[in-house]
């Protein structure tokens, strides 16, 4: 037996077994995390910035996100670009090509930023549920019953559901259920875009003004005046940011590529693909929105009951947002299990309850390896998650804090100053002051869209009980 030929037909480069990820596994998953509850906020977020500055503003976080994830994809391995070392995760690719203390910073702030997507993707999940049970409300009370109700069990229903979900070991064992999410999140894009469209024929005109929602316009949240216009337009950035929120994974996703052709080439076609998609249903989706309700669009295109009709469609896109949410929950939580699992591995490799995988034979599935340690720390995880989402379920706020956070370092900044390190580029040439002048640029974007979405938060806190929140 020849066993270098059979070594190399069955492992990696780097000894691991095969990688089978392939271009469209990898734009599902793609999709999966860049269409996610974003692109539900979007409508209202183009109200706060008008026809002019809101499609020019969402087209031009698609062309930065885009220039950034292909200089990402290259950071995949380091030195050369196809038989360099790899890294397994963003944090490792930091480490290895900036290191110091940079690689904490990276790691601070992405494993923040997934546990705060977790918690966004419970609230959305929640009000999607609770947006079902209204609208049939609704339609059986012929529109007599206010239909309010509390978000605490939906939490919990989708917390439950996550738990189980959770205890799929690792990234390359939840490719079904990104397919499944991307089907959905296309299915829910496209009613909210199809009711968009229905309700500006029906309204025989295009709502909305060149510069945004008018000051002295009556919301849910009051009168808006001059200084409330200025943080909702902020905030507004923070929602279109964090829409376009997926570098956080990139290079774990890229880690599911099997090769050749080199990693980077195929991660590159499916960031190109993907982006493009998303980006074309993000501007229909958001600007159809803001035609149909101008200054009144919903905070939430699907459940913030601009449409009422016909009620078992909201329900098809709304169940159709859930079952994404789940699928999504999962591909920005596996990289946070995976570094947790891979450090406690490391601290105790001796003791039985972290490493030991014991074989549970379940019929019609085949042999499951159950790891007590998994087991308890991704329960807790998901616990953790949705008792936070309890406490504050602003989605809108919590859109905008997110993105802005996780937008400047995560999408911008570590990518560039990787790229910059790994191809040599001196200072001060015009290359290196293009991409400085860009991270320069985006960075006081977050720090615009933070500050819109904290005044957001500090408003919702006047009227908010904790665990008593309803809808």
């Amino acid at each position: 037996m020849n066993i270098q030929s059979n070594y190399s037909k069955c492992f990696d480069d780097d000894g691991r077994l095969k990688r089978t990820g392939t271009f469209w596994m990898a734009t599902a998953h793609i999709i999966t995390a860049v269409i996610g509850s974003g692109v539900l906020s979007l409508a209202w977020a183009v109200a706060q910035l008008g026809w002019v500055a809101g499609p020019i503003v969402m087209f031009l976080f698609a062309v930065v996100n885009l220039y950034t994830s292909n200089l990402l994809t290259q950071c995949y391995r380091t030195g050369d670009s196809v038989t360099g070392h790899r890294n397994y995760t963003y944090m490792e690719a930091v480490n290895s090509i900036l290191g110091g203390k940079k690689v904490k910073l990276c790691g601070l702030i992405q494993y923040i930023n997934l546990f705060g997507v977790a918690i966004g993707y419970t609230i959305a999940a929640s009000v999607s549920m609770m947006a079902i049970k209204r609208s049939n409300c609704y339609h059986s009370s012929h529109g007599k019953d206010p239909c309010h109700m509390s978000s605490n069990g939906y939490m919990i229903t989708f917390g439950i559901a996550e738990v189980i979900f959770s205890q799929i070991p690792d990234f390359d064992q939840v490719w079904w259920l990104s397919i499944v999410a991307a089907i959905m999140s296309f299915t829910y894009s496209s009613v909210g875009l199809s009711l968009g469209v229905a309700k500006v024929a029906e309204n025989k005109s295009f709502k909305g003004s060149l510069m945004g929602i008018s000051i002295g316009t009556v919301t849910q949240a009051g009168t808006v005046t001059s200084t409330q216009k200025i943080w909702r337009s902020l905030q507004a950035l923070g929602a279109m940011a964090f829409a376009y929120s997926f570098s956080i994974i990139l290079i774990e996703i890229q880690d599911t590529i099997k090769s050749p052709p080199a990693e980077h080439k195929t991660m590159r076609k499916a960031t190109t693909l993907s982006i493009a998609v998303t980006t074309v249903f993000y501007l229909l989706c958001g600007c159809m929105g803001y035609a149909a309700f101008g200054d009144n669009a919903p905070g939430n295109l699907l459940t913030g009951f601009g449409f009422y009709n016909p009620y078992w469609l909201l329900d098809i896109a709304n169940l159709a947002i859930v079952i994404h949410l789940v699928g999504a929950y999962q591909v920005f939580s596996q990289p946070l299990f995976a570094f947790v699992e891979k450090w406690s591995a490391r601290k105790w490799p001796k003791s039985n309850f972290v490493t030991a995988e014991y074989d549970i034979p379940i019929p019609c599935f085949g042999v499951y390896q159950l790891n007590f340690f998994r087991l308890v720390w991704r329960t807790i995880f998901v616990l953790l998650t949705t008792l936070i989402a309890m406490l504050m379920p602003f989605f809108n706020d919590v859109v905008g804090i997110l993105g802005a956070f996780g937008f400047w370092p995560l999408t911008v900044y570590f990518p560039i100053d990787m790229y910059i390190s790994q191809k040599k580029i001196g200072r001060w040439t015009s290359r290196w002051l293009g991409l400085q002048l860009l991270s320069a640029s985006c960075l006081i974007i977050s720090l615009l869209a933070a500050v819109g979405s904290m005044a957001g938060v500090v408003l919702d806190l006047k009227t908010y009980k904790p665990f008593k929140t309803s809808y």
